[in-house]
């Protein structure tokens, strides 16, 4: 039976993220896009239990990786998820892995 994210250490956290990213790797070569797709979404979401969400503020406005000139705006923080608003969109909220945001200041 496979372990819960947040039942996972640093350590097992980053072997299954290099696994991850490999089995992306191989189905982006074998053009399984949406096999690709998942796996990578698997291993940003990974990502975010290596990182403390006490790093990010609410109120605070984030780039989003990999989505260039998009702006998040955190409304508040659940879990390794922020919950709010892209900047310039339709104002509707949505929840992104902490993984995927950039501090402004860091991004240029």
């Amino acid at each position: 039976m496979e372990k819960k994210y947040s039942e996972m250490t640093p350590t097992e956290l980053r072997e299954l993220i290099a696994t991850l990213r490999e089995k992306a790797r191989r189905a982006e070569q074998l053009g399984i896009l949406n096999e690709f797709a998942v796996y990578e979404r698997k291993a940003i979401l990974a990502q975010a239990f290596l990182l403390n969400p006490e790093d990010f503020k609410v109120g605070e406005i984030y780039r989003i990786q990999g989505d260039p000139g998009v702006f998040f705006k955190i409304d508040y923080l659940k879990g390794v998820y922020a919950w709010g608003y892209r900047l310039g969109g339709e104002q509707q909220i949505e929840a992104i892995p902490i993984s995927m945001l950039v501090d402004v200041k860091e991004a240029f």
